[in-house]
């Protein structure tokens, strides 16, 4: 049987891999001459978590009930829980592969904290609170990762302000996680292997200003503008790591969970929400204050919303929210009307702006867990999402969280190398395709009230 290596690339979008950078990628451009390769789409919301895990079970965020990193707790105003693996309650693919006898190492994958047990080996992602805490599965696989690089370094703060050694813990970082992953691959008896890279996200997040000189904060710096460029390289060299130690039947799939762009600013959903009457407020407001340190007159709110890539908009409902105000009887109205008003936002010169509204029933055939009423993109998501308010204008310029230059997009990178092919085949494709496909590879059937199908 034939096995698969998945090298997951956080935020990879397809301008770059497929376009700008290709030249510079011997062996990205190599596999892309015997790969069937394109734009995936992804899915909405288009951020890490959930978009991982509908890669790896295909099932909707609404069915998981995963709608970002953040969960509202319940109808509470301002409380809420951080995403973690208890939060993802359906069958993932190396389950599947598991009860068929098949062994996968998972490494990096979020939302994989804490660890699960599996049919293999699992070593957990980002969210890990550090390398003391209990990373994998087995516990002894810990042993051996500390054998190989010593502390295992999980993530890197991101949004700060010193970007010179910001870049060289991204670039370290990674060579640690490749470094494990070389080792394991060439030690265990897989037959699914999953390397999940979170660092290209953040460089990208760190660097998109000084290497797009179509951003609005456009920086060029003699280092900092090839920084991006020199991690995808950094890329290239693991992915010819791999290469060579693949079999000669071995198929490699490189997926990205979204694409990412340059960051046009951040918009302030609460201070909007004001202005229009449907938040009230208490008193004056710091700037970049959080809805849970201002004082608000829930008696008299209508909505309020979450910052984030999108904003997540909840409408304040009688007999659900505690001091609820909008009857049942009156719900979709307000929420038509809110939508109305949320879709003719513009930019700060009076700009038009393709905003996207959507209520989680249009995306999604099942809703669960605590969903917001209302999802909205801002600019085709070129905005971010501010949650914080009490701000003059509420188009900021940058980032309500910390230094930030770029933002989400739809597509993501999807590449299927058989080394037995011998001509490319360019599609498009969606991220519910990715779990089909994976199961197909294996000879097994997908389920039937899944969205996506095999691209074999």
């Amino acid at each position: 049987m034939r096995r698969l290596f998945i090298f997951g690339l956080d935020a990879a979008p397809p301008m770059l891999l497929f376009d700008r950078f290709r030249d510079y990628l011997p062996n990205f451009s190599k596999i892309l001459e015997k790969s069937i390769y394109g734009p995936m789409k992804s899915c909405d919301p288009p951020i890490t978590i959930p978009a991982w895990m509908v890669m790896m079970t295909g099932r909707e965020p609404g069915e998981m009930g995963v709608y970002g990193f953040r969960h509202r707790k319940g109808y509470d105003y301002i409380d809420f829980s951080i995403s973690s693996s208890r939060s993802i309650r359906v069958r993932k693919v190396w389950d599947y592969l598991g009860e068929a006898g098949y062994k996968s190492f998972v490494m990096g994958l979020p939302p994989t904290y804490p660890p699960s047990k599996l049919n293999g080996w699992m070593i957990s992602c980002f969210l890990t609170p550090n390398s003391k805490a209990k990373y994998t599965y087995p516990p002894s696989l810990k042993e051996e990762v500390a054998g190989i690089v010593g502390d295992y370094v999980f993530d890197v703060p991101f949004r700060r302000e010193d970007r010179e050694s910001l870049a060289k813990e991204l670039f370290d970082m990674t060579k640690q996680h490749a470094e494990v992953a070389i080792k394991m691959a060439g030690s265990k008896p897989w037959d699914l292997f999953i390397y999940m890279e979170i660092g290209l996200d953040r460089v990208q997040h760190a660097f998109w200003k000084y290497m797009d000189e179509n951003h609005p904060r456009y920086t060029p710096h003699k280092d900092f503008s090839i920084v991006i460029l020199d991690y995808y390289k950094l890329l290239d060299d693991i992915l010819g790591r791999i290469l060579r130690l693949l079999r000669d039947e071995d198929i490699l799939m490189i997926v990205s969970d979204h694409g990412a762009k340059m960051m046009k600013g951040a918009f302030a959903i609460n201070d909007w929400l004001i202005e229009k009457g449907y938040l009230v407020v208490k008193g004056d407001i710091e700037p970049g204050s959080r809805l849970s340190d201002v004082d608000i007159d829930w008696s008299r709110s209508i909505a309020w919303g979450w910052g984030g890539y999108y904003a997540r908009i909840f409408l304040n409902v009688k007999d659900r929210e505690k001091e609820g105000v909008v009857d049942w009887g009156e719900y979709d109205d307000v929420r038509r009307e809110l939508a109305r008003n949320l879709l003719s936002i513009h930019g700060p010169n009076g700009e038009y702006w393709r905003n996207h509204v959507y209520t989680p029933e249009e995306l999604y055939k099942d809703v669960n867990g605590n969903p917001p009423d209302l999802m909205v993109y801002f600019d085709d998501l070129y905005w971010r999402s501010a949650g914080t308010l009490g701000y003059s204008d509420p188009y900021l310029p940058e980032n309500d969280t910390g230094p930030d230059d770029a933002v989400h997009d739809y597509d993501g990178v999807f590449i299927l190398y058989d080394p037995l092919r011998n001509s490319p085949e360019e599609i498009r494709c969606s991220i519910y395709d990715v779990f089909p496909t994976i199961l197909d590879i294996f000879g097994l059937k997908s389920p039937a009230d899944i969205r996506g199908s095999s691209l074999l």
